[in-house]
C-alpha cells in the first residue's frame, strides 16, 4: 500500500479528433450555398498544433469559425482549448485567421491550479508544478476525489485533464 496518492492535472487535445474535424468541416464547407465559388481554406498543421482559415469576407470566417466549432464539439474536442487570433487582412480582400490548440498548461493556468488546491484547504493535499502539469498528492484518496471535484467546478480557461491516478 503506498503512503501517498496522486494524480497529475494536464491539458490537451486528441489531434487525430482535430485533423477528423478539420476534414468534416472542409466538406461540410464545399457543400454549403453560402461559401460556393468563394475563396475558403481550412488547413490542420499538426507539427505547429494550429488550424489555419482563410475567406474572402468577414461574414465567411464568422460562419466558417462556427462550423469548425460545430465539429470540433461533436469530435469531443473542447473549445476551451482554442486560443483564437484575430482576423488579419492577406493579399486581396483575403482574411485568415490562426486557430492555436492549447496543448499544456501554461504557467499561470498551473499557478491558477495549484492555488485554488491550496485555497480549498484539504486536510494533507498538496500541489506541487511540474512542468507543464500539476501533480497532488495527499495520503487519502478522498482527498484526491474532493480535490478533483473542486477543480471540475473551477474555470481556468482550458479543459482539465485528469490523470495517472496511483
Amino acid at each position: 500500500m503506498a503512503s501517498t496518492y496522486s494524480f497529475d492535472v494536464t491539458t490537451g487535445c486528441d489531434l487525430q479528433e482535430v485533423d477528423n474535424a478539420v476534414n468534416q468541416a472542409t466538406k461540410e464547407v464545399t457543400q454549403r450555398f453560402d461559401f460556393k465559388g468563394a475563396h475558403v481554406v481550412i488547413e490542420f498543421r499538426r507539427a505547429e498544433n494550429q488550424v489555419k482559415l482563410e475567406t474572402d469576407s468577414d461574414m465567411r470566417m464568422e460562419a466558417l469559425l462556427d462550423v469548425l466549432r460545430g465539429k470540433l464539439v461533436k469530435r469531443g474536442v473542447s473549445v476551451k482549448n482554442l486560443d483564437i487570433s484575430d482576423v488579419k487582412p492577406g493579399g486581396g480582400e483575403i482574411l485568415r485567421r490562426e486557430i492555436t490548440l492549447k496543448m499544456a498548461l501554461d504557467t499561470e493556468t498551473a499557478k491558477k491550479v495549484s492555488a485554488a488546491v491550496r485555497d480549498a484547504k484539504l486536510k494533507k493535499v498538496t500541489a506541487s508544478i511540474q512542468g507543464e502539469q500539476v501533480r497532488v498528492a495527499s495520503p487519502d484518496k478522498d482527498a484526491l476525489q474532493e480535490a478533483i471535484a473542486l477543480l471540475r467546478k473551477g474555470d481556468f480557461g482550458v479543459e482539465l485533464q485528469f490523470g495517472n491516478y496511483r
